[in-house]
């Protein structure tokens, strides 16, 4: 049986060296590209997929309801996280939040292949490292970190705020209010028990995941 993968991503090397990672290792693949999230959304009108592989940072996307969009169109499609940043700093919250599988995009070919092969054949790629913290916090009931405290919108615009933009762009990008980015501004400063953006960079560089 064919399966059908969707790569998005901004770099034609980096979907090119994927598709071609892919193809030489596992059978009946058929592969369609994405420049942007956009892009990728009109696509999922038109095309089944069993596989989406794309990162956090794509243009158009808003990083974690990026996955809730995805299934609102393909809602049994499965979506695998290829991305620059480490494991450790964003697994959990992506998996825990809808994804199957996360690699980091420094991972060695065999790790792309074996992802790939275990989330189409079993629905799932959790490292065991990432399992073990999902277990610990399921057990002991408390969140694996504060950023845990945080709604998806709150995490959401505190990812946009510590990446640089503004409450103008964030704006923009999430098609809210300036008014609603400021009040999500206080609230996430309240939970974390923090002050200003230092002190937010401080914490999301030390718990993000």
């Amino acid at each position: 049986m064919e399966n059908k993968i969707l790569i998005i991503n901004d770099c034609l090397v980096v979907r090119a060296g994927v598709a071609i990672i892919l193809k030489q290792h596992i059978k009946n693949l058929n592969i369609s590209n994405a420049e942007n999230f956009i892009q990728a959304i009109e696509i999922l009108k038109t095309s089944y997929f069993n596989l989406i592989f794309f990162g956090i940072n794509i243009r158009g996307g808003k990083n974690l309801g990026m996955i809730e969009d995805l299934r609102a169109i393909q809602p049994d499609v499965k979506i695998l996280i290829f991305s620059v940043f480490e494991e450790d700093q964003y697994a959990c919250r992506y998996i825990l939040s809808g994804a199957n599988g996360y690699l980091n995009k420094s991972c060695s070919e065999k790790k792309i292949i074996e992802a790939v092969t275990i989330i189409l054949e079993n629905g799932k790629y959790i490292s065991s490292e990432i399992a073990n913290k999902i277990v610990e916090a399921t057990l002991n009931k408390k969140t694996i970190n504060p950023l845990d405290l945080l709604s998806k919108r709150e995490f959401e615009i505190t990812s946009l705020l510590v990446n640089g933009n503004g409450n103008l762009e964030i704006a923009n990008k999430l098609n809210i209010q300036m008014s609603t980015v400021s009040t999500y501004k206080i609230r996430v400063y309240e939970k974390l028990k923090i002050n200003n953006l230092v002190e937010l960079i401080g914490v999301f560089k030390t718990h993000i995941y």
